[in-house]
């Protein structure tokens, strides 16, 4: 990566549009936009790791971050999330959790801003459209795992991995003429990791769902021809 990025690159509407500034006047977020600090990782290097202190909240501005996460012993990491940019990550340092929850990986070169925690903290606490929506931020994503459990403990693997499949689509979908292109890279291994399943489970269904043209399966990456087949296959409905 050329080590030419810097906080005049980002584009200031697409920020104003995440969740922890929706509302925000443009000048507040000026403000804040000159506060913070750019940094550059490549693929494969980190942002953070888990459990590191949580003293930094980030926006990605370039790339594609992975965030996963391991069990006590270290001994199984699974994914929880790609996400490209204009997204925040590292929020947890917004609470006084101590440690970052996850890993937050480069899947690509990458570049983010961020804040130290001790200079956005004083911030939120006094700016209260900051307070609210990181309340919100916070409760969204708290409903989000909890819906990650639950899919993990009471769905077949097929209505996890297409429920997988449609939500990375409508986070990074790009329409092009074969169908919805999910637009980041995208191995059958990061699938397996982010459904709680084998990488043999996932090559098998997506190559049956190939086969019926639900899907088109590549090297990294995933094209969905028709939504609503799998839309069917997530909703567990009967035809």
């Amino acid at each position: 990566m050329k080590n030419n990025f810097s906080v005049q690159s980002v584009d200031i509407r697409q920020l104003q549009n995440t969740p922890l500034f929706k509302g925000l006047p443009e000048a507040d977020l000026l403000v804040l936009l000159k506060q913070s600090h750019p940094q550059q990782v490549q693929a494969g290097g980190f942002f953070f790791f888990q459990n590191d202190p949580t003293d930094r909240v980030y926006v990605l501005i370039l790339g594609r971050v992975k965030l996963t996460q391991s069990g006590l012993e270290g001994e199984q990491e699974v994914l929880m999330q790609v996400i490209g940019p204009y997204h925040l990550f590292g929020a947890v340092a917004l609470t006084q959790i101590p440690g970052y929850l996850v890993s937050a990986q480069a899947a690509e070169d990458s570049a983010a801003i961020y804040w130290e925690r001790s200079e956005m903290m004083p911030t939120v606490s006094t700016n209260a459209i900051l307070s609210i929506n990181a309340i919100q931020m916070m409760a969204v994503h708290t409903q989000e795992f909890q819906e990650r459990f639950r899919q993990m403990a009471t769905q077949r693997v097929e209505r996890r991995l297409a429920n997988m499949l449609l939500k990375l689509a409508s986070q990074n979908g790009v329409k092009t003429p074969e169908g919805i292109l999910i637009n980041m890279p995208l191995t059958r291994q990061d699938l397996a990791e982010m459904t709680g399943t084998t990488l043999f489970t996932v090559s098998r269904l997506l190559k049956q769902w190939d086969e019926k043209g639900l899907v088109i399966s590549k090297r990294e990456q995933v094209i969905i021809r028709y939504p609503h087949g799998l839309v069917i296959i997530a909703e567990d409905i009967t035809l």
